[in-house]
Formats: C-alpha cells, structure tokens, sequence
C-alpha cells in the first residue's frame, strides 16, 4: 500500500563489590541469521515469507539480507502506475524490471503491487477529464500493459488496493466514481486474461479482524466468487499499532479461506511511539508472533510480506511523526526481536550450546539504599553463540530500571535479557558483557536461576 522510506549502548561496570550466581539461562535466539534462512522455515510450513523492497537498495547488506531471507519480494513503489507511467504514454519501467531480475536470481517470488488504486496515480491521470468509456479503456490498457510485460514472471497481482471505507461502503475514488463498483470485476477480468497464470487478489487495510470493512471484503469476494469473476485471494495490509493484533484475526483469515481463496498478510509492520525501548520491542515481538502464528494455523493463508525489512527503509515515520521502529531489523540491519519472533511463529528452533560450555555469572556492584548496580558476563569454552538471552528470577522484588549493552524485559519477577545489534557473537574461549541499574528494598539476594 504505502511508500517505503533502537537500541542503545553503554559503558561496562565497575564493580566494588562482586557476588557471583550461578550459570542463567542461555539459548540463542531462534533463528538468528546464523542459522535456518526465514524463507527455509516458511517453506518448510509450506508458506512465504516475503518482504517489500526500494531496487536502487538492492546491494550490499540490504541486498544481501533481502535476498538471504525471503522468497518473495514487493515492489515498495516501482510498479505503481505513477512510478511507471508518469506521462501518457511515457513508460519507466527500470525499477521494476530490477527488482524482478533479482527475485530472478534468488530464486525468488515477485507479488506485483498494484494495478487499481486511489493513489500514487500520475497527474495526468487524476487530473484528467473522462467519460466513463475512456476511464474503462484507460484502466484495462494500464493492465494489459504492465501484467503483459512481466506475464510468466509475477506469482501474484494486488490487482485492486483499497476499495472500501471503514463503514464498509466503497471508496469514493476515480474508478468507483467513474465506473462504479464493476471496475473491481472489471480490472480481475483483465488481468486474468493478461496472465493466467497469475493469482489476482483484492488487497485492504484495517480488515484484518472481523469488522465492518472486512465483512465488506467478504462480502464482494464471495459474490465474484459466485459470478464467475476470476478472484484467487484476499490481502490483509496488516499496518499494525503495537500491541493491537485484532483478535479475530485468525478466524477472519479462516472465514476467507472457507469461501475459496488464499490469503496474504501483504504488508505487515508493526510502528511504536519512539523511542524504541526493550518493553516495546518485546511486545512488537509478541505481535509479529502472534500474525505469523495465525497465518501459519490456516493452511489457505499462504503468505506474508513484511512492508520493509530494515527501519532504515520504513514509510512510518514520515507518515506517522512520532512513530517508527516498525520492522523486524534496525537501521543498521541488526535483527530485532521481532524477527526471532517470526523464527519462532515458522518452527524455528533453538540453538543451545553444549551444557556447561557456555555460562553466564550474575554480579553486583555498588549497592546504596534504594538501588544497586549488576552486572551479567557471558562466557564460552568449547562452544560458542551467535546470539544470546539471559533469564532469571528476582527474589526479593528488585526491579531492572536501566540496562545498557542488553534488551532487557520483566515481568513481575522475571527478568529477560537479549544481545544488543553489535554483541550478539560469543566466541569459543571470548565472553561479553551486559550491565543494568536496579532497584531493592530491604535485601538483594542473587537471583535464583535456571538453565534451559
């Protein structure tokens, strides 16, 4: 749908004084870059996991995490009609053609994003007048064009983008207004024609859960269906706020599959108020989880795209001020909890080293009356870890109040503690280094631990 466009570091401790605990819980993340590639564990769900993408970025590490990582690529912008025809009858088509030629040789999936849309029209266009039966030729040449040329080589159209309000009614736009609802029959009816291989899907925001808007989808899917209209899926855009997975969303995406049709979570990001910090990070985990989670439990839910791997290319913040740290990499590339996450939602597993060859010592430094200092080293000897987590249980009721060279979580008593994008590597014989603020009242024992 839309255009494409937080850790922190810290000092080591000092330490006055040093109490040493027992060996905490230490298992790599799921699925770090080191291990099994997302787009293995999708297929071996029998799923994509795709992303959108800019071409000019399609080098370095951005080229190489994109390429690595999914099976399927979204043009971000390089095949709306304003970006391929910005004059009448003038035709752009290099960015496109770019991004195609490297899903090419990465054996990936291209999902062409979109034919029929309210936006991103070129001016020409939008300003232009038209009787009806211009309007129609117009439209269906604008198809004809753009799914003939890349005919054999899209596994997937959004052919119509976005045509209903929140109530569910349509969408006052140049094509319902000039063409009325049968544009939407009318563009699937083409495009099929242009490429009958390709799967043609209606793609929407906000219809993620069962609400208005979504019953509207379900609604027209299920007449095309009935008349004969070519119709092979719905996309659900998935533009998330944290922490507001609709609940429904599993039983909306199985109601779709009961008519027919495949589904695709086509442009999933979930945007916080930054900064980012570790509370937020893991509750945009939890939401990634749990869309993947509910994808992979449908067996017609055949897809999902991330819109935009890196933050470094997110339409967020310039479209939400305030907003950001939507995806499941950082601008540097790191991988964020969210994409662990995704690991995990795909049947990823958990690397853990051999017992005893990593360990990781709980030590506290200056106490005072409210509060204290700790630090956790994690070492290794015959082993060695990508990544990392430390856990352990508080007893006393201390609380981590600032953490530094970790992402660290509690919930009630316990404590969760991940790399940050540049410690995650422990290597055999090395250690590394994590250190927080906490507060106590009364006593600060060592934590009680676990190994897992």
């Amino acid at each position: 749908m839309r255009s494409l466009r937080t850790g922190f570091r810290g000092t080591g401790l000092s330490l006055a004084a040093v109490v040493t605990g027992a060996a905490l819980l230490l298992t790599a993340p799921v699925a770090h870059a080191a291990d099994t590639p997302l787009r293995d564990l999708a297929a071996a769900k029998g799923k994509v996991i795709g992303t959108a993408v800019t071409g000019s970025k399609l080098t370095g590490s951005y080229g190489d995490i994109a390429g690595a990582q999914f099976n399927s690529l979204t043009p971000g912008n390089a095949m709306k009609w304003g970006s391929v025809e910005p004059t009448q009858g003038s035709f752009n088509w290099t960015e496109a053609d770019q991004i195609v030629a490297f899903a090419q040789a990465h054996n990936q999936q291209v999902r062409g994003h979109t034919l029929a849309w309210h936006s991103q029209n070129p001016s020409w266009l939008t300003n232009g007048t038209w009787t009806s039966a211009q309007l129609s030729t117009l439209l269906q040449n604008h198809i004809n064009t753009e799914v003939g040329r890349y005919k054999g080589k899209i596994a997937a159209w959004d052919v119509v983008n976005e045509p209903f309000n929140e109530d569910g009614t349509y969408r006052s736009t140049l094509w319902y207004n000039g063409l009325g609802a049968n544009y939407i029959a009318n563009a699937l009816t083409w495009a099929r024609a242009a490429d009958p291989a390709a799967k043609l899907y209606i793609n929407d925001y906000n219809v993620e859960g069962v609400n208005a808007k979504s019953t509207a989808l379900y609604n027209l899917v299920k007449s095309l269906k009935a008349a004969g209209v070519p119709i092979d899926g719905v996309g659900l855009q998935a533009h998330l706020i944290l922490g507001q997975v609709p609940a429904t969303l599993q039983q909306n995406i199985q109601r779709f599959a009961d008519l027919g049709v495949d589904v695709a979570i086509t442009e999933l990001d979930v945007r916080m108020a930054l900064p980012a910090d570790s509370t937020k990070l893991a509750q945009q985990a939890a939401d990634y989880k749990a869309v993947l989670a509910a994808c992979v439990a449908v067996t017609r839910c055949v897809n999902v795209t991330v819109w935009g791997f890196t933050d470094s290319d997110s339409w967020v913040p310039s479209t939400f001020p305030g907003y950001g740290a939507a995806t499941p990499y950082d601008e540097n590339y790191a991988p964020k909890p969210a994409y662990y996450a995704i690991a995990e939602a795909l049947g990823g597993g958990t690397t853990t080293p051999p017992t005893g060859a990593c360990t990781a010592t709980y030590a506290v430094g200056s106490q005072w009356n409210t509060g204290f200092t700790g630090q956790v080293t994690i070492a290794c000897s015959g082993a060695s870890l990508s990544s990392w987590h430390a856990n352990w249980t508080f007893g006393a009721g201390q609380q981590v109040t600032q953490a530094w060279n970790a992402i660290c979580t509690q919930s009630g008593t316990a404590v969760s503690c991940a790399n940050a994008s540049y410690n995650g590597s422990v290597p055999d014989g090395g250690s590394v280094s994590f250190g927080f603020n906490g507060s106590w009242s009364g006593s600060n024992p060592v934590p009680t631990v676990t190994l897992g």
